[in-house]
């Protein structure tokens, strides 16, 4: 069972690390932008399911696998960047026209908040730096009387998608009233963002280096 003591030391050290916008959180306000609300939100959730895959291939060892192997820590590194940088050139090539004002949420163009999943998903699920994040920081909360190593680990890691995902929601509520302050924005500049944001989640994907150890 894990102990009160742990959880209070786990959520010290996690808070300050969620409340610390990153690149995931770039990419939800790129995709409010472009979609509203529903879609930051749903894309909030694609995230967020991303990062359960990772804490569950903590869990089962898969990310230490992974991470020990060059070759498959290399191939994850390169789909990741590759499906990114895809993204981005999307983004750059669109020929979106008008502004923030006429894009109507149930419109031909509006960003489906399915799809805004999907890309969440992706995000969260390619990105190797997650996963030897997990890999890392989960550890250092076990404790030898809570109950079986791989119960801890799970509820830590549950425990600290649930915060990044009540924070990156209130991202996501902020950038849909972002996007009705500025409806004269040009699409095609959310767009340029959006790109600029891809290009970034790539950079980052590609300069994760793989630890000298595992464990």
């Amino acid at each position: 069972m894990v102990t009160t003591g742990s959880v209070l030391l786990f959520l010290t050290a996690s808070i300050p690390l969620i409340l610390f916008p990153g690149p995931s959180v770039a990419f939800i306000l790129a995709t409010t932008l472009r979609g509203g609300r529903r879609a930051g939100l749903a894309a909030t959730a694609g995230v967020e399911s991303g990062y359960l895959v990772h804490v569950v291939g903590a869990v089962v060892g898969i990310s230490a696998v992974i991470a020990a192997s060059a070759e498959l820590f290399t191939a994850v590194k390169v789909v990741g960047a590759g499906w990114l940088l895809w993204m981005a050139w999307r983004s750059v090539r669109a020929q979106s026209e008008g502004t923030l004002a006429d894009l109507a949420p149930a419109g031909p163009a509006a960003l489906r908040p399915l799809i805004a999943f999907r890309r969440g998903l992706l995000v969260g699920a390619l990105n190797p730096k997650t996963a030897m994040f997990y890999l890392a920081f989960l550890p250092q909360f076990v404790s030898p009387d809570g109950g079986p190593l791989w119960a801890q680990l799970l509820v830590f890691g549950l425990l600290f998608i649930a915060l990044a995902a009540a924070l990156d929601s209130c991202w996501a509520l902020a950038g849909g009233s972002l996007r009705r302050l500025l409806p004269a924005v040009r699409l095609r500049v959310v767009d340029r963002f959006s790109a600029g944001v891809y290009t970034a989640l790539a950079a980052v994907t590609l300069s994760v280096r793989r630890a000298t150890s595992v464990g």
